[in-house]
């Protein structure tokens, strides 16, 4: 067995911890959360502009014509 000195055992820490890549995926999935976000913002932005243009004014029109007994 053999016995390292203090500075050896020092370097093999550091030399592992440079080694080890385990939080890598946390990056990932950092990343892909990100997108996500991103397109659903997207995604909530088009709807909000199908719905306000075309589906509200007609639905508005509707709407008066159902409840206007003058006509």
């Amino acid at each position: 067995m053999k016995r390292f000195t203090k500075l050896e055992r020092t370097r093999l820490i550091i030399h592992k911890k440079l080694l080890d890549n385990s939080g890598q995926g946390a990056l990932d999935t950092a990343v892909v959360v990100l997108i996500s976000i991103v397109l659903g913002a997207l995604i909530l932005a088009g709807l909000y502009a199908l719905l306000d243009d075309t589906v509200l004014p007609t639905l508005t029109t509707k709407i008066q014509e159902m409840f206007n007994y003058t006509h």
